[in-house]
């Protein structure tokens, strides 16, 4: 759960940036929250992600079929996780709303890819994601709403 929390972390450069010059000359959508939902949101979020990869690599050397299924859903995790951190890359880092759009739809399919493999392994694992999709969803949305207004 630390490496997470850790790796998750560091999309916080970007956000930070973005947030102290950019982010705030945007015209905001009515359901945007504030500020200072990102920071808890986020720490749970990436909690429960940690939680939910620790149940699945405790099955990694799991006899077949299931060590297999383990070791596949922590990769799509990995590949899931780079959309992640490249969103606020995107969206913060280089400052570019469409291409956030572009990567948040893409993290939105690779999360439901991720939350069926690890259903797959453990439906634990697979529930502790929901939240996380939620949220995307609502960024997404959020994501598109930015778009539309700037």
């Amino acid at each position: 759960m630390v490496i997470v929390e850790i790796v998750g972390a560091s999309g916080a450069i970007f956000t930070s940036q973005g947030l102290a010059t950019w982010y705030g000359t945007l015209e905001q959508p009515a359901l945007a929250p504030p500020n200072w939902v990102f920071g808890p949101v986020w720490t749970t979020l990436f909690a429960l992600m940690g939680g939910a990869v620790w149940l699945v690599w405790r099955r990694a050397n799991a006899a077949p079929p299931v060590g297999s299924r383990a070791r596949t859903a922590i990769a799509i995790f990995a590949v899931h996780f780079v959309f992640n951190l490249g969103w606020s890359a995107a969206f913060f880092g280089i400052q570019s709303i469409g291409i956030g759009l572009v990567v948040i739809s893409i993290l939105w399919v690779l999360i439901v890819v991720t939350i069926w493999a690890f259903y797959r392994v453990d439906r634990r694992a697979a529930l502790l994601l929901v939240p996380y999709l939620l949220w995307v969803t609502f960024a997404g949305f959020l994501n598109y709403q930015f778009w539309v207004l700037n």
